[in-house]
C-alpha cells in the first residue's frame, strides 16, 4: 500500500511538472498558429481561434527561410559525415596498437580543453588564407571532426571484446567489414547519444556560420531567426513560426531515438 501511494505521488509530480515545464513549448506552437492581432490580444487565448498558416507562408516565401533550412539540413549532413569519421577515430584508439597512439590521444584531449570561441579567430585566418570564408566549405569543416566525440566513443569501445574482432579476422572477414558489420551495431547506445548531440549541435550552429558567411544566401536557421527578430520583431506570431520550425525536427529526432539515449547515456555515465 505505501509502495503504491509513492507510486501514485511521484507519478502526479511527474505529471504536473511535464505539464508546467510543457506549457512554454506548446505556447509557442498555438501562438503560430494564430493571426498577429490574436497573438497579442489581451487576455490571451490558448486555442488560436482563427486559425492560419499564414506565418509560416510567410517565412518560406518571403523571408528566405527555405534556403535556411537547406543550409541547416546540410550543415546536419556533413555533421553526420564527421561523426562516421569520429567513430572510426575512436575505434582506432581504442582497438588498434601503433607508435605514438598515446601522445596522439593527449593531444586531443587537450584540444577539450580549449573553449571553442578562442580557436575561432585562427580557424577563421586559416580558412581565410585559403580562400574559404564565405563558402558552405568553411563552415562545414571545422565541425567534421570534435575531440569529445572521439573520446566518448574511444571509450565506449574498449568495452568490446577484443576476442570478438579476432574471431572475425580469422574467419577472414576485413577491417571495413568488421567495423560497419560488427562494431557499429554494438555501438548502437552510443551512437544514439552521439547522433542526438551532433544532429543538435549542427542545427543549432549560430556563432560559426554568422562569423564566416557574409552572403545571407549561407546563413543558417538559427541566424535567419536573430534576423527574424530583428527585422520583424513587431510580428510575434511570426517569430513563434520562426522558432516552431527550429524546433520541431529536434523532437521528432529525439521521439525516434530516445530509447537508445537512455541506454546511451547509461553505458556511457554521462549525465
Amino acid at each position: 500500500m505505501k509502495q503504491k501511494l509513492e507510486k501514485w505521488i511521484i507519478t502526479l509530480v511527474l505529471v504536473v511538472g511535464g505539464f508546467l515545464v510543457s506549457i512554454p513549448f506548446f505556447w509557442m506552437i498555438l501562438s503560430s498558429f494564430k493571426p498577429e492581432r490574436e497573438a497579442r490580444s489581451m487576455p490571451p487565448t490558448l486555442w488560436p481561434e482563427n486559425f492560419t498558416f499564414e506565418h509560416y507562408l510567410n517565412l518560406f516565401q518571403n523571408l528566405n527561410f527555405g534556403t535556411y533550412f537547406t543550409n541547416t539540413l546540410i550543415i546536419v549532413l556533413f555533421s553526420m559525415l564527421g561523426l562516421l569519421f569520429n567513430t572510426m577515430a575512436g575505434y582506432g584508439f581504442a582497438k588498434f596498437h601503433f607508435k605514438g597512439k598515446e601522445a596522439v590521444f593527449i593531444g586531443v584531449l587537450a584540444t577539450m580543453m580549449i573553449p571553442a570561441q578562442v580557436s575561432m579567430i585562427p580557424v577563421y585566418l586559416i580558412l581565410n588564407q585559403m580562400s574559404l570564408t564565405n563558402t558552405m566549405s568553411g563552415i562545414i569543416l571545422p565541425g567534421l571532426i570534435a575531440a569529445f566525440n572521439i573520446f566518448l566513443i574511444r571509450q565506449f569501445m574498449t568495452t568490446i571484446p577484443n576476442d570478438l574482432i579476432e574471431s572475425a579476422r580469422i574467419d577472414g572477414a576485413r577491417e571495413f567489414r568488421i567495423f560497419f558489420q560488427i562494431i557499429l551495431p554494438l555501438s548502437k547506445p552510443v551512437l544514439a547519444v552521439q547522433v542526438i548531440l551532433t544532429f543538435v549541435g549542427a542545427w543549432n550552429s549560430f556563432l560559426w556560420p554568422l562569423i564566416v558567411a557574409n552572403d545571407q544566401g549561407l546563413y543558417t536557421l538559427s541566424v535567419g531567426l536573430a534576423l527574424l527578430q530583428g527585422q520583424n520583431a513587431s510580428s510575434f506570431a511570426l517569430q513563434m513560426a520562426g522558432a516552431t520550425v527550429m524546433v520541431i525536427p529536434v523532437l521528432i529526432l529525439f521521439m525516434f531515438v530516445q530509447k537508445y539515449i537512455v541506454q546511451g547515456f547509461n553505458t556511457t555515465g554521462i549525465k
